[in-house]
Parts: C-alpha cells; structure tokens; sequence
C-alpha cells in the first residue's frame, strides 16, 4: 500500500473518532470529549488533504466517508447498543465493497 493510501486509511479512523466523539461531547458541550472531537476532525482533514495529493479526490473522498461510515456504524453496534439487523448489516457490506472497488480501481 502506498503512503499516500496509509494516510487516508489513518485519516479515515479518525473520521470515526470524531463521529463518536460528537456523541459523548453531547453537542460540543463537554470541554474534554470536544476537544478530542476537534483534534480528530482536525487530524482527519489534514490527512484526507495530504492524501489526495496522488490519490484523485473523488476516490479520496468516497474512502474516506466509506471507511468513516463503516467504522462508526460498527462501533454504534458494538458500544453504544445500535441496532444489528441483518439488513443493516448488508448495508455496511455494501458500504465495504464500494471502498474496496474504488481501492482496486485506482492506480497506485
């Protein structure tokens, strides 16, 4: 995997920590879970930027919402006590296919 692809893999999961984060800030609300909301989503832009320098944006993009929306669905389902239906869980599937289409479709 190249640099460029570990990077938006990393900004990816920080995706996910500031989407949970935006939940236990409670709206920003709280000093200490805000400003680890803030870093991540700071972390995340500034790695998804630095990643799109040789990735093309739009692959770029949709990985890194894709990585972003699997992880927190999946960590809704397993800590905060998210639903866990099989149709939902196709979904996330589907969500996983696409990155990883995109992924094999784009030249390193």
């Amino acid at each position: 995997m190249s640099n460029a692809w570990l990077l938006l893999v990393i900004a990816g999961l920080f995706e996910i920590v500031w989407a949970v984060g935006l939940k236990y800030s409670h709206g920003l609300t709280r000093p200490v879970p805000s400003a680890i909301t803030i870093g991540a989503m700071a972390a995340s832009m500034y790695l998804l930027a630095r990643a799109v320098r040789t990735i093309p944006v739009g692959t770029g993009y949709a990985v890194w919402t894709g990585i972003g929306a699997v992880g927190t669905a999946l960590v809704g389902i397993w800590l905060l006590g998210e639903p866990r239906s099989a149709a939902r869980l196709l979904a996330i599937a589907a969500i996983v296919g696409g990155i990883l289409g995109l992924k094999l479709a784009t030249p390193s």
